[in-house]
């Protein structure tokens, strides 16, 4: 079964825990804090577990290159107590420049840190058990507890994120389960995804089906269907800008219409980068316009994701708005039935 949760972005730290609130009791599967150069996902996430009682709350993404794994280890403990067992750790890289520029941290090989890291939390997780000693690539501990530490209530769940097959193979590696970009179609999924999932678990003898899949789909909803596409549009436009995904929007069929908004992000004209976002762009990468057009447009990804993380956009638009069309989500899957433990 589908299940459905909620990524808001654009707006301040109480509102998201209000929109968090609110999708608790429409009994939707997750809310899930974003990180950026601004905002910190475990403290928004923090604040979204505190105002609600059953719902999941994740983490997408928070940085693992911007804290050490002792720290993350210890917030993740800290967010899974706080909510009585209902956090999953969303992790991510980044883009190689948001690792170099933005982290100061050697930006080679993503997938080989991240599937270290995943591994070394773990063992953090475990330093009831002994001394932590480690020593990788990208990391290095020696931990020797100096008092009692308790075991964890249970195993956090760990999802990584990936666009490339060699990062998404990681998930199947490592993870509990993946992260999928807004920029992902049905076809890359099937075609892509899954296969690269699958590859991955192999690789270390565990079972593709014991990992999640679970990816954003950028969502608005609006009795104005043109305003709902519009506002996808602008959200699309925003991320087919950065030359980083232009690899992927070429593999999906769209790499002209991505240099067109390249083109036009370069010469600052933020009307022709929304302009060159064609409606197959849009039914392909959003679902959006009333309700009843975005719950029909979700059902394409049934067979495919176990959740599906509605992203709501926020490019050129108000926090106002931002609320009132997560508000719309909210209410457009209500009833859906929480995910399992």
């Amino acid at each position: 079964m589908l299940t459905v949760g909620l990524e808001p972005q654009g707006i301040d730290i109480r509102t998201m825990a209000e929109l968090a609130a609110a999708a608790d009791a429409a009994g939707l599967a997750g809310v899930w804090a974003p990180e950026l150069y601004d905002r910190s996902a475990t403290i928004s996430a923090a604040a979204m577990i505190g105002a609600t009682e059953r719902i999941g709350v994740g983490t997408s993404i928070a940085y693992g290159v911007g804290r050490s794994p002792l720290t993350l280890a210890a917030e993740a403990r800290d967010l899974d107590d706080l909510s009585g067992g209902r956090f999953v750790l969303g992790l991510g890289n980044g883009t190689r420049r948001m690792i170099s520029d933005w982290h100061g941290q050697d930006p080679s090989a993503p997938a080989v840190r991240m599937e270290e890291l995943v591994t070394l939390v773990r063992k953090l997780w475990r330093m009831h058990e002994g001394p932590v000693e480690h020593d990788g690539r990208f990391y290095r501990v020696r931990l020797q507890v100096t008092g009692s530490v308790a075991a964890p209530a249970r195993q956090i769940p760990i999802y990584t994120a990936g666009v490339n097959p060699r990062m998404i193979e990681t998930a199947g590696r490592a993870a509990d389960g993946l992260l999928g970009h807004v920029l992902f179609t049905t076809g890359y999924i099937s075609d892509v995804v899954l296969p690269a999932i699958d590859r991955g678990a192999r690789h270390t003898d565990r079972s593709p089906a014991d990992v999640t899949i679970a990816s954003l789909v950028l969502a608005a909803v609006s009795d104005d269907v043109a305003q709902a596409r519009r506002e996808v549009a602008a959200q699309i436009a925003f991320y087919a800008s950065a030359k980083t995904y232009a690899p992927l929007l070429q593999t999906i069929g769209f790499g002209a219409q991505a240099l067109s908004i390249r083109e036009a992000f370069g010469r600052g004209d933020l009307a022709g980068m929304v302009a060159a976002v064609t409606d197959r762009m849009i039914d392909a990468l959003a679902v959006a316009g009333t309700v009843d057009d975005v719950r029909a447009g979700l059902r394409r990804y049934e067979g495919l994701l176990d959740h599906a993380i509605l992203y709501v956009p926020s490019f050129q638009l108000s926090p106002a708005r931002v609320r009132e069309s997560a508000l719309g989500l909210i209410e457009a899957f209500a009833a859906n039935a929480p995910v399992s433990g």
